[in-house]
């Protein structure tokens, strides 16, 4: 059917809307794109006369699109190489979507979009639903075409599994500001003693490079190990310089609502280290270097004014 301008106006005021849903269920802005835009062309090939409330249909659709996405997205990533994390986005990014409250923040951070993917593909939607998106179970029930029991039974169970590997953060924008420049002249010192000193006692360093830049395929754990491991990788070498085109400056940042580190050389982003710092310390460090999942946040990189970099690392 051929869309009129009024039908096409009702989608659009849904789409940011939509973005961030699929982002959020599927841990990927790219992948979250190729969704919304196939939810254009089902609006496209439906009557949109006959569909009472827009917004419901549109994410009814969607969501079941993105179901089906992380069904077959669970047998490609038993074949990824090395650890496989979420697409860090950068700090306004509209696909970040809604921040009013302390649960929409959380629900869009880098450590709990790692951690969703641990939950079965209905457990992760009826947690993004209800958490991110403030839907009532009713609502939920008839989106997934379940029972609002079972609803409120699956948001229950995702919150479980999320609080055994979740360490909440409660530490403030300054704090970690300064905890982050903290870090970075300890991991340039060329020792280890200093950054053990800010990591927890469990801290995990996770690496996600896709089999297209070198990333161990095992987390360090234990704060000693990631110590260890950062002092290395912040030492400098020709090869690591080669690897990414240059000497890349080191700007402290905000990506998925959390403290982080950008590495980027020429305005093009290679890595971004997502930072989780509670109040005994920085838990875990996550980054993202393969360059698939940088594609946007280095669009938005480049397009604004960031200033000289703190550091030019290597």
């Amino acid at each position: 059917m051929v869309l009129t301008p009024r039908d096409v106006e009702r989608f659009e005021a849904s789409r940011s809307r939509l973005g961030a849903l699929a982002y959020r269920l599927l841990g990927s802005a790219s992948e979250a794109e190729d969704v919304v835009q196939e939810t254009f062309l089902r609006w496209q090939a439906a009557d949109a006369d006959r569909i009472d409330v827009p917004e419901a249909w549109l994410t009814k659709v969607l969501t079941n699109l993105c179901l089906n996405q992380l069904t077959s997205a669970r047998a490609r990533r038993e074949t990824y190489v090395g650890q496989w994390l979420p697409e860090p986005l950068l700090d306004g990014d509209p696909m970040l979507g809604p921040a009013d409250t302390a649960e929409q923040r959380e629900s869009v951070s880098y450590a709990v979009l790692a951690l969703l993917e641990r939950l079965a593909p209905k457990e992760r939607a009826v947690y993004v639903l209800r958490e991110a998106f403030g839907y009532p179970y009713r609502e939920i029930a008839g989106v997934l075409g379940i029972t609002e029991a079972a609803g409120q039974q699956l948001f229950h169970r995702a919150k479980k599994h999320l609080a055994e590997g979740r360490v909440r953060s409660e530490v403030d924008a300054a704090a970690a500001r300064r905890v982050v420049e903290e870090f970075l002249a300890a991991a340039t010192s060329g020792r280890t003693e200093p950054l053990v000193r800010l990591l927890t006692d469990d801290a995990v360093a996770i690496g996600d490079g896709g089999g297209k830049v070198p990333a161990r395929t095992k987390a360090f754990e234990g704060a000693l190990a990631v110590a260890t491991f950062l002092r290395g990788l912040f030492k400098p070498g020709k090869g690591k310089r080669a690897l990414v085109g240059g000497s890349p400056g080191i700007w402290a940042t905000t990506a998925n609502g959390g403290p982080a580190l950008v590495a980027a050389v020429d305005g093009r982003i290679v890595g971004v280290l997502c930072l989780e710092i509670t109040a005994d310390g920085i838990a875990a460090f996550r980054s993202q270097a393969n360059p698939d999942k940088l594609v946007r946040a280095s669009r938005r990189w480049a397009a604004g004014d960031h200033g000289e970099p703190l550091l030019h690392a290597f």
